[in-house]
């Protein structure tokens, strides 16, 4: 863990932002008034936009959670009091005031701190958050656990934002919290959702006035008085009346209904206001929602006016905003999610039948962009991927061609759906599955690196890689013409076109280059890395054949036979606990076959790998070209010396 008490002066950032270098932790904020703490909150601001337009990543959300993130460190005692950032990129300035601003311009680079809050980096991170939904359950368990040891002061907080509160989990914890009447605050960083606009003066005051002792002590005097003057049921009925008299005019009704004590909506860019609430919040020891309503991109004009646009971005230039020039070249243009928008609007073209689906992920996925062709054919269900899957399934069955574009760590979350609601029934359901493999600066947690593994082992489903940017319009086109539930997977990347562009069969796997020493049996786009190594061994003598599979489910068993001869070396980007490569050899063991093939298997590992660039990532993988040619050459010498 990065120390709380570690010095700032070396920071690079130091010189810039002094203020900041002099805090060594939330402590630090205590020994300010409040002018002073606006300096900071300026501070942070300016600190997160300076390194993100640099390193890229999470910009609007961080943006409009700062006033709310110093008001909250400034009132309550961390690490001791317990809180949850929910989804994690909103922590920007939570790391920046709890000892990370040293490290803070190595933010999501190799050997640097996490775009996300992870437990391995801080004792002020109390726990890893980067999906979302989760941090109620998380701070309800340790609300319960800080009661069963004896803590009754400890303050579980739970930060739940940019949409988290539109995953059905968060409900659960909700119910789950209300019922338990345990001490969790739940902050709602509202940017947005649409759940009020009533934020002004009257709101302000109001919400003061409710997290004040006095206005508590009042209503508890008054019901104590009711209870001796007109009996306990009439006081019981009197109360249920309040809160149907109250849900009609008030927004918080229905967390009230869940057993929560809500409060707001509130400025969450107003940093005294939120100080003051804090304090009165700090002293209230039962389940609270304080509803916080935050500009997202605040102090960036052009992030305000499109928070969209800056929720995620690359290096930019801080005065206009414009990305800063890529280095790439003009035929590396079209990325596999371009590629995949364009298909499916060619699809939704041909037949009015085909509807997409996407789970908060309109632009992320491409689908914005069939939005705009068939606004009345495209759902974003919100981040609720059981839903989408299930949602996926009703239509389907109506005869209607569902394609749920759902990033592959995000679908882990609609597995058991996609197991009965889907594969049991034998739905024709598409799944693009974006993001598929390693996405280079964001948490291990949105790594992609699991979805052939747990997908395969389900009966009933068909599972295709494309390589390039053509392959992955006919995958789509291929799967929409299926009678049963399909799904095919590509990368975080650009996909310039890998072998021949004409005369593709997609129902088959295709020989891009001969060999005869040995063949790279491989999916995907690490085809062209197997090219690249097979060009490098050519010069060196060696003879190695690139075969690109793109079907894991089933095989196409054909072409595996026909260079089964040869030592062959699987290579997918993907674990190789139950992928591809295992699929392979699980081919020849049911054909009794296993004894006579010479396999090797290249993957990821077996474990979590660190943010980094994507290219970084797949050296460390050992999916490096310099790797993969290590193994191939490693394979051939130990077969040599087997036949010597």
């Amino acid at each position: 863990p990065i120390s709380a008490n570690s010095s700032n002066e070396s920071s690079p950032l130091a010189q810039k932002f002094p203020r900041l270098a002099k805090i060594q932790s939330p402590a630090d904020l205590k020994q300010l008034t409040i002018e002073e703490l606006c300096d900071v909150a300026e501070d942070v601001r300016q600190c997160i936009i300076d390194v993100a337009s640099t390193n890229g990543g999470h910009l609007a959300s961080p943006l409009g959670a700062v006033e709310m993130t110093v008001a909250m460190h400034y009132v309550f005692d961390f690490p001791d009091d317990h809180v949850i950032w929910d989804v994690g990129h909103q922590a920007h300035a939570h790391k920046i005031l709890t000892g990370r601003f040293n490290e803070f311009h190595t933010l999501r680079r190799k050997g640097g701190i996490s775009g996300y809050p992870t437990r391995k980096e801080s004792e002020y991170d109390h726990f890893g958050t980067g999906h979302s939904s989760t941090s109620i359950s998380a701070a309800l368990g340790m609300a319960v656990a800080a009661e069963r040891k004896g803590d009754m002061n400890r303050h579980s907080i739970a930060v739940i934002g940019d949409g988290a509160m539109t995953g059905g989990m968060a409900f659960e914890a909700l119910s789950h919290a209300g019922h338990l009447k345990k001490n969790v605050l739940v902050i709602l960083n509202d940017n947005e959702m649409s759940i009020s606009k009533n934020v002004g003066a009257l709101s302000t005051s109001l919400s003061r006035l409710i997290t004040g002792g006095l206005y508590n002590r009042a209503k508890g005097d008054l019901r104590s008085f009711m209870e001796h003057t007109i009996g306990k049921n009439l006081t019981e009925a009197a109360v249920r009346v309040e809160h149907h008299i109250k849900g009609m005019i008030v927004p918080g009704s229905l967390f009230e209904e869940l057993g929560f004590k809500y409060i707001g909506p509130v400025d969450g860019n107003d940093l005294p206001t939120l100080v003051d609430c804090f304090k009165n919040l700090k002293e209230l020891h039962k389940p609270i929602l304080f509803h916080c309503v935050t500009q997202k991109g605040k102090g960036l004009p052009y992030a305000e006016e499109d928070p969209l646009t800056y929720h995620g971005v690359g290096p930019y230039d801080i005065a206009t905003g414009a990305p800063v020039a890529s280095s790439a070249k003009p035929e590396d243009a079209v990325s596999f999610t371009e590629a995949f928008a364009h298909a499916l609007i060619d699809a939704g073209k041909k037949d009015e039948r085909v509807v997409g689906i996407t789970a908060a992920m309109p632009t992320g996925t491409g689908l914005s962009k069939f939005e705009e062709e068939f606004p009345d054919r495209f759902y974003d269900v919100g981040i609720c991927e059981q839903h989408a899957v299930t949602f996926a399934a009703g239509l389907a069955t109506q005869g209607l061609k569902p394609v749920a574009a759902i990033y592959s760590t995000f679908l882990q979350r609609g597995y058991d759906q996609y197991i009965h609601d889907v594969c049991l029934q034998n739905l024709p359901v598409v799944f693009a599955i974006d993001r598929a493999g390693l996405v280079g600066e964001d948490s291990p947690t949105q790594q992609g690196a699991f979805d052939i593994s747990f997908l395969r082992a389900i009966p009933n489903v068909r599972i295709l890689v494309p390589r390039d940017n053509i392959d992955t319009k006919l995958a789509l086109h291929w799967a929409l013409e299926q009678d049963g539930p399909t799904a095919f997977r590509y990368a975080r990347t650009k996909g310039p076109t890998i072998g021949s562009a004409e005369d593709r069969d997609i129902t088959h796997g295709e020989v891009l280059r001969e060999g005869t020493d040995a063949n790279f049996l491989c999916i995907g786009p690490v085809a062209s890395i197997c090219l690249q190594v097979a060009e490098a061994l050519d010069a060196a003598g060696v003879s190695i054949g690139v075969v690109d599979a793109r079907h894991v489910k089933p095989l196409d068993s054909e072409l595996i036979d026909s260079i089964a001869h040869l030592p062959m070396i699987t290579v997918e980007e993907n674990t190789l606990e139950g992928g591809f490569g295992s699929a392979v050899m699980e081919y020849f063991e049911h054909q009794n076959r296993l004894h006579e093939v010479r396999l090797r298997r290249i993957g990821i590992p077996d474990r979590f790998l660190s943010h980094c660039t994507r290219a970084e990532q797949l050296e460390d993988a050992g999916l490096g070209a310099d790797s993969v040619e290590k193994v191939a050459r490693e394979m051939l010498a130990s077969l040599i010396t087997q036949t010597q």
